[in-house]
């Protein structure tokens, strides 16, 4: 079946999915994409009674992605804020900013700040060269 999700609570890893009026509750068990659910995401999935399983994205085969974010923003993010994971949040690419502020800050306790520093630039520049072309669900950068 085809539907989209119509919430989705991270917390309990729970959702509700509509389709054709009727609305299907779902275990994030039974989810097959790499990037966690958001509401109004179109997904294709497995009917059991009132339960959604083997639940994935659908937008990736029924079109093509629409670019949403702008790479030129991403890359003054990734020069004023990239030590600290600014432009992978605008992104969406939560668990890699995560790893970049420890990252950080393990450099910055140990006196290698620069090198952190630095890490910012480099990604503005592989952002504005077109290296870094997608956010987190595989869109296009404007």
């Amino acid at each position: 079946m085809i539907g989209h999700i119509e919430s989705y609570d991270p917390e309990t890893k729970t959702g509700v999915i509509k389709s054709e009026e009727k609305f299907f509750s779902f275990y994030i068990d039974d989810w097959t994409a790499q990037e966690p659910p958001e509401p109004g995401d179109d997904v294709k999935f497995d009917q059991d009674d009132t339960a959604a399983k083997n639940i994935g994205l659908v937008g990736a085969y029924l079109e093509t992605p629409k670019a949403v974010k702008y790479k030129y923003l991403a890359a003054v993010l990734a020069m004023l804020l990239g030590s600290l994971g600014g432009h992978r949040l605008y992104l969406g690419q939560y668990w890699l900013a995560l790893r970049q502020i420890a990252i950080t800050l393990v450099l910055g306790l140990t006196g290698f700040l620069p090198i952190a520093l630095a890490w910012g630039f480099i990604e503005g520049f592989l952002l504005i060269a077109g290296h870094i072309n997608k956010d987190a669900k595989g869109r296009p950068l404007k």
